[in-house]
């Protein structure tokens, strides 16, 4: 007889995991993914990716506001395993205790570094070079159950959140279908985790998205990439918000104080930072359309010539 399994997930990192269990030799009984939501400037109601995942292969989904008030619905299904990736909401012991093999969680960092919800954002931000996946037992505390099994990909110097996210969800697919099977004996072997070596990942807060360039130049680079695609970077200037998108570095000191515009190089628009000069590819205005930086040098960007970015958010 297959093993009953639920899957709880909400994002497009989850769907990879998802799609890797429909692979997988048991019953996928049902999902459970945060409520549909309403998003950009129309507030059209939004589905989950993983409900739309699931909805195609005619899994029953769950929504629940609170996933506590789903505890008896989940009990009642009668499983052998509860897996879960990027969920969103603390579950419950009694929930995480009711299925016969427990509850694991696929998680995108090598544990006990980067516990919580941005562990890839926060991996590029601190100028990791490498990442990986963790396959862990759920516990009530975030992130903190003993790991099962990891395995690691590296973090290249030009990789952005999209790049690192895409590679870790196909090592994550990965390592669900190599290790399901062994999931279900009870003598696995577990490791807890060293609380001496832990660290958080929380999610972005938007005083993280600001840019101040006086500050080393591959602290600037490393917090554009580590933002983009999603939330992006941003920076004031004379009070006004300017969102930034790819970025790279040239290793060149000029005079100019940091934050200067310094023109358009190499067609990136080139701002001074403590020890070097970031070239910004793509950017956008408050209230502009999203443009290349030559497209707006050749506009607005020869007035910010010699003129300073702002160092606090307004």
């Amino acid at each position: 007889m297959k093993k009953r399994v639920c899957f709880m997930g909400t994002p497009q990192f989850a769907v990879g995991i998802l799609d890797a269990l429909l692979t997988c030799e048991i019953e996928l009984v049902a999902v459970v993914t945060q409520p549909d939501k309403k998003v950009g400037r129309k507030q059209e109601v939004q589905a989950t990716p993983v409900k739309v995942e699931a909805l195609k292969h005619q899994i029953p989904v769950f929504q629940p506001e609170k996933i506590g008030s789903l505890g008896e619905e989940i009990i009642a299904l009668d499983l052998d395993l509860i897996v879960t990736c990027a969920y969103g909401q603390f579950i419950p012991e009694r929930i995480l205790m009711s299925p016969r093999f427990g509850a694991i969680n696929v998680h995108a960092s090598l544990l006990p570094k980067y516990r919580g919800g941005a562990p890839i954002h926060k991996a590029i931000i601190n100028g990791e070079t490498e990442s990986g996946i963790s396959l862990m037992r759920m516990v009530r505390k975030m992130d903190a159950g003993d790991v099962l099994f990891q395995d690691s990909c590296p973090i290249h110097i030009d990789d952005d959140v999209q790049a690192l996210h895409d590679r870790l969800m196909v090592l994550g697919a990965d390592m669900i279908k190599k290790h399901l099977p062994k999931l279900f004996n009870t003598e696995i072997v577990s490791h807890p985790q060293d609380e001496s070596q832990v660290s958080f990942a929380y999610n972005i807060t938007s005083e993280e998205e600001f840019v101040d360039f006086n500050r080393p130049l591959l602290n600037v680079y490393n917090q554009i990439r580590g933002l983009h695609p999603w939330p992006v970077a941003h920076a004031s200037f004379e009070g006004k918000k300017v969102k930034l998108y790819k970025a790279r570095m040239l290793n060149e000191a000029p005079i100019e104080a940091p934050g200067t515009v310094l023109g358009l190089m190499n067609q990136g628009l080139a701002i001074r930072t403590q020890d070097g000069i970031v070239l910004i590819d793509e950017l956008q205005l408050e209230g502009k359309k999203r443009m290349s930086a030559q497209a707006f040098y050749q506009g607005l960007g020869k007035q910010w010539l010699k003129r300073r970015f702002d160092e606090h958010e307004n």
